[in-house]
């Protein structure tokens, strides 16, 4: 991120589809020079004016040396591969880096390995999938809770809420607003029941009591760090340490004792639970608990058959007795005795036990084709899974299993919501999904057997936009109060849906993605991305550097002037802090992540604060002991950035005014402290200090 730009800051787009033509007028509003480089030329644009927001538009292959060299990829501070090919995206990058060593690349591809590789031998290389990148977005709209977004940070989880102040909320015991933030927890903007949420953070005012039927949007901690597994291995490596100590003050033979009594219980145990388990097998399935007790009985026939003809039978051997057992257990008895005269006389009862044992044998190879049939048949039929059946009311319906449709189920079921899916008539491949419940047939039939009559919510996120219009138009027949979630990919369509489905929350994908793509093509990470009142907000990483625009403020100043929420600060080789607190000042060296809009990025890339600039003054009127003295001194200079001697000198001649200018939350907020401190304190605007 640099310090200021203007003409000599340019941008080079590869691949003027509909991202490419999106990103494009995200970038514009950054006031940046833009080159695009398209192949062919198209007969009409999805948005009319995009080439008169590009600087320089050259047709040609972006893979091309020439081309690039034509659109002065030496001098660009960014270039986009947007292109629908993954390949031609790989191949323009590593083009662009020979030619530029030092160029931001951001590409479109949804190779997550792959990227990854690219961006440790490239070096300022990011990657997006530009479908997956709305999914959330996707899923929380057709969740439709209270829920707008949800980051994991530092082995915890950060979620955006919206809600409602209803009768009974725990809400409604705070007085004021100022009461509503805590270590945990910060409040984005607030509404009553009559107004419109505003569309920028921090619009509230602190003294506004809290009613029924407000709204409130805030930031909260929901997964405070008890590290649940390292406080299990903590416990479990004490106790361990704890039995060895035990042990070894024990006496030698008391543990002696201890061992031989332990064997005998703890073998006899084994068995009896492996009994249990044979039992349990046994009632689960018959033909293999008779197989296991056929296989043992075969075992011990043929060591009672061996030794049996051994015995009797003059001069054969004990090799020749085992194998001659295993012949009549195979059912070979007319081998052996098939002839009406024998050479050896051998007893009767001991024919009759040869006989037993070709019968016994003869069922256990019966038993045994038994079980290969079954396993046989199991292999087969384990190809079809069967899939769950469709929830009959309360789910949530996923027409479209594409990339987008998957990756939206995934998540709703990580959040354990019933779902059904439907594919319009194609069959589904078994291992897509496998454990959710997918409808393939037309589409009056399958909106039937989806149970859509009956779902919380329908998410329509098909490819085909014109498919998706006429889905909608059929569910709204059937019911005009279902909550509908549209994808469409383009602008017109995304602009008069509304006319027509004023109940259905419609989300353009690129639109969405183009916002994500724009940021980072200044050197930020895109983390994540929500949308919140017909507005993406991006969740940003900034690394601080010496020439940033935010080194050296106060995360007040980040906060209030560039109207973003800093979720995340941490200082090199130190732990991170999550909801940092606003008398944080930014060095060199530290990670910073804020929620934020597009136009707050674009106002942090330029160094333009705020239109509201600071208009409030600190007025100090009383210090009533001298240790709040030294607090207050140390809080106030912390708190506004002012020098500590300047403070100094201004407890010293109280009532005072403090010469610097802040915000009003930040002044607020320094005021609540300072009375914590017994130092009292007010807030003067600066109008009212001229008048006097």
């Amino acid at each position: 991120m640099y310090t200021m730009f203007g003409s000599a800051d340019w941008f080079l787009i590869c691949g003027l589809g509909s991202l490419g033509q999106h990103c494009v007028v995200a970038l514009k509003e950054f006031e940046v020079g833009l080159i695009a480089i398209e192949q062919i030329q198209p007969q009409s644009w999805e948005i009319a004016n995009i080439p008169d927001l590009v600087n320089n538009l050259i047709w040609g292959d972006c893979r091309d040396q020439s081309v690039l060299e034509k659109a002065t990829i030496g001098q660009c501070r960014g270039a986009l591969i947007l292109t629908n090919h993954e390949q031609t995206n790989i191949e323009t990058a590593l083009a662009i880096r020979q030619l530029n060593p030092h160029i931001r690349l951001v590409i479109r591809s949804s190779k997550t390995n792959l990227n990854q590789l690219l961006s440790q031998q490239l070096g300022n290389f990011v990657a997006y999938d530009p479908t997956a990148l709305p999914a959330m977005a996707f899923a929380l709209a057709a969740l439709g809770t209270t829920m707008l977004g949800s980051i994991a940070l530092e082995q915890q989880r950060i979620q955006i809420i919206q809600c409602p102040v209803e009768p009974g909320s725990p809400w409604t015991n705070l007085r004021h607003l100022d009461q509503f933030n805590s270590p945990t927890r910060r409040l984005l903007t607030h509404a009553s029941a009559v107004d419109v949420l505003p569309a920028n953070f921090h619009q509230w005012e602190q003294d506004t009591p809290i009613r029924v039927g407000d709204r409130l949007v805030y930031v909260e901690v929901v997964d405070t760090r008890n590290s649940l597994h390292g406080f299990d291995r903590t416990n479990g490596e004490g106790q361990i340490l704890r039995q060895s100590s035990r042990s070894a003050r024990a006496p030698m033979n008391k543990n002696r004792s201890s061992l031989w009594q332990a064997i005998p219980s703890r073998y006899w145990q084994d068995w009896q639970r492996q009994l249990v388990q044979f039992s349990q097998l046994g009632l689960q399935s018959q033909v293999r608990r008779v197989a296991v007790l056929y296989g043992i009985t075969v075992l011990i026939l043929l060591l009672i058959g061996t030794l049996l003809f051994h015995q009797y039978y003059p001069g054969i051997s004990l090799r020749a007795a085992f194998f001659d057992t295993a012949i009549l257990l195979l059912g070979g008895y007319g081998d052996l005795f098939g002839n009406f005269h024998q050479l050896e006389p051998i007893p009767w009862w001991l024919r009759l036990f040869a006989l037993g044992l070709t019968i016994a044998g003869t069922a256990f190879v019966g038993v045994l084709y038994a079980i290969l049939t079954e396993a046989l048949l199991s292999s087969k039929f384990q190809f079809i899974q069967h899939r769950p059946p469709v929830p009959q009311q309360n789910h949530i319906v996923i027409i479209g299993l594409g990339r987008i449709g998957q990756q939206v189920a995934d998540l709703l079921q990580d959040l354990r919501q019933p779902l059904v899916g439907m594919t319009l008539g194609v069959d589904a491949d078994a291992a897509l999904l496998p454990h959710l419940p997918i409808v393939t047939s037309n589409l009056t039939t399958a909106l039937v057997q989806a149970n859509c009559s009956t779902a919380k919510s329908v998410a329509i996120v098909t490819a085909d936009e014109i498919l998706n219009l006429e889905i909608a138009l059929m569910i709204q027949t059937i019911d005009p109060t279902r909550r509908l979630v549209l994808r469409t990919a383009g602008q017109h369509l995304s602009k008069l849906l509304p006319q027509i489905l004023p109940q259905t929350q419609i989300l353009d994908v690129y639109t969405v993605a183009a916002e994500a793509f724009a940021g980072a093509a200044f050197g930020e990470n895109i983390i994540n991305l929500f949308r919140f009142n017909s507005q993406t907000i991006l969740v940003t990483e900034y690394q601080i550097e010496v020439i940033d625009t935010l080194n050296g403020l106060l995360l007040a100043d980040v906060a209030y002037g560039y109207e973003a929420m800093p979720i995340l600060h941490q200082q090199q080789e130190h732990p991170a802090t999550l909801l940092p607190p606003d008398d944080v000042r930014l060095h060199v060296g530290d990670r910073l992540i804020v929620l934020a809009t597009i136009d707050a990025l674009r106002r942090i890339e330029q160094g333009r604060i705020s239109i509201k600039p600071k208009s409030w003054r600190l007025r100090v009127e009383q210090v009533l002991t001298p240790f709040a003295a030294i607090e207050g001194i140390q809080a106030i200079s912390k708190g506004t950035g002012c020098p500590v001697e300047t403070v100094r000198q201004l407890i010293i001649t109280l009532p005072a005014t403090l010469p610097t200018l802040l915000y009003k939350h930040q002044g607020q907020q320094l005021v609540k402290v300072l009375s914590q401190m017994k130092v009292k304190a007010c807030l003067i605007p600066m109008q009212k200090l001229g008048s006097n």
